[in-house]
C-alpha cells in the first residue's frame, strides 16, 4: 500500500536524524514500527531492517568522512569482527532461532542498566580521564563479534549495543559515532546478502520487503546526513545523555514486552 511506503520513508527520516549523531543507525527503533504498524512478517522483517541500514548508512558516513571522523583504527576493528558475527547470526535466525522472549530479556538486561548508568555518569561525572582509550583488542573483538551475531539475528544494527559499551569506557562521541555506523553499514550489507541467499533454501518469508526497505532507507539516507551534520554542533553532554536515554528506553520497552 502507498501509505506504508510513505510511512516507512517518514519513520526512517525522523529516526535516523535523531540517532545518527550518537552512532546508532535507528534500525533498532524501526524494527517495532515495521512489525506493528507497517505489517512486515517475521523473519522477513530482519533483512528488511538490514536493507534499511544498507541504503541509509552512506548518508551519515559520507558526512563523517568529509569531516575526517572515519580515520583511525577503531572503525576498522569493529568492521573486522562484526562481519563474521552477522553471517553467523543470519544462519541462526533462519535455521535455529531462539524465542523472541529470550532476546528481549537479554537486550533489556544489557541495555537498561547500562543506559541508566550512562545517564547518571553524564549528569554526575567522575573525574575525567584524558587518557581514555578503546577496550583492549581481545575485549573489542569479543564484543564486536557478539554484537555482529545479534545484528544478524534481529537486524537491529550494532550501534545501539556498541555505542553504550564504548561510551562507558569514556570515549568521546566524535570517535564512537562514525566507527559504530561504519560497522553497522558493513555488517548490514553482508547480512542482507546472506538473507538473500538463505531465502533460496527456506520456504518461509525470508527475503526482505524490497519496496518498504528502500523507502525506509531513503528517509534514513537523508536523516543520517542531517544528524551527522548536526553532531559537531551538539555538546558532548547532550550526545551522551541522548545515547543513554535511547539505551534506557529500548531496554525498558523490551523488558515490558518480554514480561507482558
Amino acid at each position: 500500500m502507498e501509505w506504508t511506503i510513505w510511512g516507512g520513508f517518514a519513520a526512517g527520516l525522523l529516526i535516523s536524524t535523531a540517532t545518527s549523531p550518537v552512532g546508532v543507525s535507528g534500525a533498532v527503533f524501526l524494527l517495532p514500527i515495521q512489525l506493528s504498524v507497517l505489517g512486515v512478517p517475521s523473519p522477513a522483517v530482519t533483512p528488511t531492517n538490514l536493507l534499511f541500514n544498507v541504503v541509509a548508512g552512506p548518508g551519515a558516513l559520507w558526512r563523517y568522512r568529509r569531516d575526517g571522523a572515519l580515520r583511525g583504527p577503531l572503525a576498522r576493528r569493529l568492521v573486522v569482527w562484526t562481519l563474521p558475527g552477522v553471517l553467523i547470526g543470519a544462519a541462526i535466525r533462519v535455521f535455529a532461532l531462539p524465542g523472541p522472549g529470550v532476546f528481549r530479556l537479554l537486550v533489556a538486561a544489557f541495555l537498561l542498566p547500562l543506559g541508566i548508568w550512562l545517564c547518571l555518569r553524564t549528569l554526575r561525572p567522575a573525574r575525567r580521564r584524558p587518557d581514555a582509550t578503546e577496550p583492549s583488542a581481545r575485549v573489542l573483538a569479543a564484543s564486536a563479534l557478539m554484537v555482529g551475531v545479534v545484528s544478524g539475528i534481529y537486524g537491529i544494527g550494532g550501534g545501539s549495543l556498541l555505542g553504550p559499551i564504548l561510551a562507558a569506557r569514556g570515549l568521546p562521541m566524535a570517535r564512537i559515532a562514525p566507527a559504530t555506523l561504519a560497522a553497522t553499514f558493513t555488517t548490514s550489507v553482508a547480512g542482507a546478502a546472506a538473507y538473500a541467499v538463505l531465502a533460496l533454501a527456506s520456504p518461509g518469508p525470508v527475503a526482505p520487503d524490497w519496496a518498504l526497505g528502500l523507502a525506509c532507507g531513503a528517509g534514513g539516507l537523508i536523516g543520517g546526513y542531517l544528524g551527522a551534520r548536526l553532531q559537531p554542533h551538539l555538546p558532548e553532554t547532550a550526545l551522551r545523555l541522548l545515547l543513554g536515554a535511547l539505551a534506557t528506553a529500548l531496554g525498558a520497552a523490551y523488558a515490558v514486552q518480554a514480561l507482558a
